[in-house]
Formats: structure tokens, sequence, C-alpha cells
């Protein structure tokens, strides 16, 4: 079998972001709390990494929100639906205000913003920052999650664009 080569005209970096542009991936808000008040951002990395104990990993990218989402003690991760579209479109756009009067979020007696429509809130303490080229990959132990089912479908981010699921199909054959 052969195996399948890059294209001369092509770099690595270049057929590296064409498969993940290919490659489906959860969506989250990640909200932390920096001395100038509440920021966040939209996450497509997101990743489970352990169960004992609980700890997931993500990687942020330039920005001010990604800057101080990195330098935080703790954060919270909201994994979020298609019901949750339009808020994960604002955190996703640095332009866009957040934290606005009419979106239903709170600051917990911890201390970071906490979006109430999320499906799943996991409070989470940063144990450990990689820096990788001109992103930041960090893991966090998960200390609280608070669930708040609706029923959403799923969104995923895909080609850069926002889907949710429709068809189940069993893991294993």
């Amino acid at each position: 079998m052969t195996q399948p080569k890059p294209l001369p005209s092509e770099s690595v970096g270049q057929l590296f972001r064409a498969a993940f542009r290919a490659h489906p991936a959860g969506v989250a808000i990640v909200t932390a709390t920096c001395p100038e008040g509440a920021v966040g951002l939209t996450a497509s990395s997101v990743a489970s990494v352990a169960v004992d104990p609980p700890t997931l990993a993500f990687s942020v990218t330039g920005g001010r929100s990604a800057s101080h989402i990195a330098a935080a003690q703790t954060i919270v991760v909201h994994l979020v639906g298609v019901d949750q579209v339009e808020l994960v479109r604002t955190f996703a756009d640095p332009s866009a205000p957040r934290f606005t009067d009419s979106m239903d979020w709170e600051v917990l007696p911890t201390g970071e913003p906490l979006l109430r429509e999320a499906d799943w809130a996991l409070r989470c303490e940063i144990i450990h920052r990689a820096p990788l080229g001109g992103s930041v990959l960090l893991a966090a132990r998960v200390l609280e999650i608070r669930s708040n089912p609706s029923g959403s479908a799923p969104l995923v981010y895909h080609n850069r664009e926002f889907h949710t699921l429709s068809q189940t199909m069993p893991a294993v054959a």
C-alpha cells in the first residue's frame, strides 16, 4: 500500500491546517477573571486527558483573552450545544462584546465567570503550561462540575463552520 505524499507546492503547515479543518472537534467556551474583569474565548481544542484525577487540556493562541486565560490560576470550561451557538460565535469574535447585561452569567463565589446556559461547566485549576510555537498548551485539573442539560444537540466545529450532529452510529460494530 502506497502512502500519500504532500504535494510539492504545499508545506507541512498548510497541510496540517487542512487536515484539522477536515477533522471535526467539540466546542467549548473558556472563561477566567483577570485584573480588568471577566475574559473568555471559544475553543475547539478541549480534550479529556485523565479521569483520576479528572484532567483536561486545551491550547490558546494570541490575543488578550488567550493571554489572560493562560495566566489564570483557575478557569471555567463550558461545554456547549447547538442551542448556545450564538454565545459561541460571540466568544469566537475578538471584537464582540462579552459578559454583557443581556448574557446569562454570574461570577462564582470562587471568582470565575460562569455562563449559566452552558450544558456543562467544569471549574478547573491550571496545573501545567507548555509554550509551543505561538500557542500555549494548558492542562487543568477539574475541581467542580455543574450540569445544566438542555437536551441540545452537540455542537462541533468542522471546516471553519459550526455544525450539529444529526446521525448516531454505533461505536463498535
